[in-house]
């Protein structure tokens, strides 16, 4: 007899608890209604990496994994337009392998920084993308937000000059970047304005500025 995987198990479970005469609480979510609990076991991911405690990872990865298992069960049962979570792992597969060519086709050696360029090149060619910041998902945090655009920005050779001119800046590190931030979120605070809101502002307004290509 075939032992059954534990992933196997899990998807059973959650169609257990989303069929009539399962969980009440289970059936009336909708991909809309889990999107708060996807973004905080994900912050609760970070937290437990930060602090290096393993057992913690395990148990949310555990819970990002739910989430997924969730939202596809939920896509499921949409007919004719939904999917399965064998079409999730389909397509996450098949992704791997195109992006990787250097492994699963050409079988040639390339450094760390190479694969990154080279995954860039051919994502913005399946997703035809026409600017850098074509992708970057606005919902993000504005700060997270910010950096994945000036480092798209900086991929395609466009440059984020700065507004505001930091005068003989004291030694750029994690520490010193942190103290500056936390400055500027006081300041803004104190005179009464969202920081999160103001960085997000100026965010979009990059966005809009990225040239696109013809």
């Amino acid at each position: 007899m075939i032992e059954k995987s534990q992933l196997q198990h899990l998807v059973e479970v959650m169609d257990r608890l989303r069929a009539p005469g399962g969980c009440p609480w289970d059936a009336q979510q909708t991909h809309e209604s889990l999107l708060t609990y996807l973004i905080e076991e994900s912050y609760e991911f970070i937290d437990a990496v930060e602090r290096s405690d393993r057992a913690e990872m395990l148990e949310e990865l555990g819970d990002i994994l739910l989430q997924v298992v969730f939202h596809a069960r939920i896509a499921s049962e949409e007919n004719g337009l939904g999917f399965n979570i064998e079409d999730v792992a389909k397509g996450i597969s098949n992704k791997l392998i195109s992006r990787h060519p250097h492994v699963f086709s050409e079988e040639k050696q390339l450094t760390p920084k190479e694969v990154e360029v080279n995954w860039e090149k051919i994502k913005s060619a399946e997703k035809d993308r026409k600017s850098a910041g074509d992708g970057v998902p606005l919902g993000q945090p504005a700060l997270a937000l910010t950096a994945k655009l000036i480092h798209r920005a900086k991929k395609h050779g466009e440059r984020a000059e700065p507004v505001v001119e930091i005068k003989n800046p004291p030694v750029v590190d994690q520490a010193t970047i942190g103290d500056l931030l936390f400055a500027v979120v006081a300041l803004a605070t104190e005179h009464g304005v969202d920081p999160e809101q103001a960085m997000r502002n100026k965010a979009r307004a990059y966005k809009e500025s990225l040239s696109r290509s013809e």
